[in-house]
């Protein structure tokens, strides 16, 4: 189906908080569904992989359909897959750039496979929503 559904709890300042994930691929394949998990949402993750220069060359596609769907709501940077490139060889330079211009949350060097870097933004995340809708 081009989607996979995750969850995320964290208790903050005595209240249970739960974060919704749906994960949607970003094949182009899959534009057409992307409108849909949109909907209602209060924040979003953009995932490049830091092996692939194709995935990172659609960051501002996809930055730039969320905001269109979604309006203002925080938007996060993970690079995914460090656990497959030497620090050494890790260059962020075009990654701050595209941060400054596009005003993102936050930025994580991530692995799905080992979970480095997942937590932390996460924590981020929740933190942000709580703090912005816990009036509402």
């Amino acid at each position: 189906m081009g989607a996979q559904f995750s969850k995320y709890d964290e208790e903050i300042e005595g209240d249970n908080c739960k974060l919704f994930f749906w994960d949607i691929a970003g094949q182009d394949e899959f534009n057409f569904m992307r409108p849909t998990f949109y909907k209602g949402s209060k924040a979003a993750i953009i995932v490049f992989s830091h092996t692939d220069d194709n995935s990172y060359n659609h960051i501002t596609n996809w930055h730039e359909d969320i905001k269109k769907y979604t309006g203002d709501l925080p938007i996060v940077l993970f690079g995914n897959k460090i656990d497959l490139v030497k620090k050494k060889d890790l260059d962020d330079t075009k990654v701050q750039k595209i941060l400054k211009e596009k005003d993102f949350l936050g930025y994580y060097k991530t692995s799905a496979k080992t979970g480095n870097g997942v937590y932390l933004a996460f924590q981020s995340i929740i933190k942000t929503l709580y703090q912005k809708y816990k009036e509402e």
